[in-house]
């Protein structure tokens, strides 16, 4: 709770807030915090004349007086992704070079906004993200894609606001924080190439429609720094989380080790890695003495076989993996969570493992896990966390306590 505390909208962007405009001030945002982070900025500027369109996850709203919320699906885009995409591109028409516009961005964006390439339809863009979360890509990886196929990531959305001053504010939920890979940058320049792009489609084999096979070969001008102005400022990040919630583990007596903020690889293989960490704590007291936790954060993936899988997201599938790798041992805990509340796509934000996970339920732990299942194992043994929409976004937190 510290951790996600640390990344509240309201506290983060208070304190990055820029000065007020004097001319319009129009908002534009997507994001799974983008609702919080509208109601803060109209809460901060009480006084200033603003309107704009923000896109967040179903059931993430919350009330704004001055700015329009629209609620879309994620982790797959459908019609309302769309229409957000459309009225925030229409917001920013025919601005002047005394308009402001500030830009809300936070994780989960690059689904909730949805503007495809001429040529492609949103039946196309949905089949892309299937086949991507499916893939086990990078969430860099996924994100290149998206913004070759879109009109309005990969800088577009400022290119649209020109002449204006763009600000964009951002809670990050990716590894490294690169602006470029938040909601796949619509108000930042573009590095990817379309030929990036295709490399990925071919190195984890995706059948694609011919109608984005074919937009991909169509040659695009990339937006460039030298195009659009960019007043990038990041309120809130994995690492800031992780550091609170060392602060905390410090004040309880335990040693804290933060092993990182930008993990990656597949949940299971980093279960049984973090496995054999907690394990030489224990029994060597290295890297560190015990009592200790063990703070990581990230986003890691779920590689989906031809066979499908369960219901699971990536915390309850490492947390299986971590209890199936322990085998019970006594003095090693753990707690894993997506930051906004929803693991995947399940209603939990993940789990908790102890030494009795392996014996409170009554499935086979190993073969649970072999079939991407994560979530009815941790549903039959009751440690799952369920803390509803978090109404921020700064990844994946993962603590493990040694004894």
């Amino acid at each position: 709770m510290a951790a996600v505390k640390s990344a509240d909208p309201y506290e983060a962007l208070i304190n990055a807030l820029p000065e007020k405009p004097q001319g319009r001030c129009i908002v534009v945002g997507a994001g799974k915090a983008s609702a919080a982070m509208a109601a803060a900025l109209e809460a901060a500027w009480p006084e200033v004349e603003m309107q704009g369109v923000v896109v967040t996850r179903y059931g993430h709203a919350v009330p704004t007086r001055r700015i329009r919320v629209v609620e879309a699906a994620h982790p797959v885009s459908d019609a309302m992704s769309e229409v957000a995409s459309m009225l925030m591109m229409e917001q920013v028409k025919n601005l002047s070079a005394g308009d402001c516009v500030i830009a809300l961005i936070s994780g989960g964006g690059s689904s909730l906004m949805a503007l495809p390439r001429q040529g492609i339809s949103l039946a196309d863009k949905q089949a892309v993200n299937k086949a991507l979360l499916k893939s086990g890509a990078t969430i860099q990886e996924m994100n290149t894609v998206r913004k070759q196929l879109s009109d309005i990531k990969g800088g577009r959305l400022a290119l649209a606001a020109l002449p204006a001053r763009v600000i964009t504010l951002i809670i990050s939920d990716v590894p490294g924080d690169d602006p470029q890979s938040i909601a796949s940058g619509p108000t930042v320049a573009d590095t990817s190439t379309p030929q990036e792009a295709q490399d990925i489609i071919h190195r984890y084999g995706l059948e694609l429609p011919e109608n984005v096979l074919r937009v991909l070969n169509t040659p695009r001008k990339p937006v460039t720094p030298a195009e659009i102005t960019q007043d990038v400022r990041l309120i809130a990040t994995p690492s800031g989380a992780l550091a609170a919630a060392a602060s905390v583990a410090e004040k309880m007596g335990y040693t804290p080790l933060i092993l990182g903020d930008a993990l990656e690889g597949e949940s299971a293989q980093l279960g049984i890695m973090m496995a054999g960490i907690a394990r030489s704590i224990k029994r060597h007291g290295v890297p560190v003495k015990g009592p200790a936790v063990l703070l990581s954060g990230g986003e890691t993936t779920v590689t989906i076989g031809a066979a499908g899988a369960g219901r699971g997201g990536r915390n309850t599938e490492f947390l299986l993996s971590l209890a199936c790798a322990l085998k019970g041992e006594e003095g090693i805990y753990a707690i894993a969570g997506d930051s906004d509340g929803i693991d995947g796509t399940e209603d939990a934000a993940g789990a908790i493992v102890t030494p009795e996970t392996l014996s409170r339920s009554t499935l086979d732990a190993k073969a649970t896990l072999a079939a991407h299942d994560s979530y009815s194992y941790f549903a039959s043994s009751g440690d799952l966390v369920i803390t509803g929409p978090t109404l921020t976004n700064v990844n994946d937190i993962r603590a493990v306590i040694v004894l």
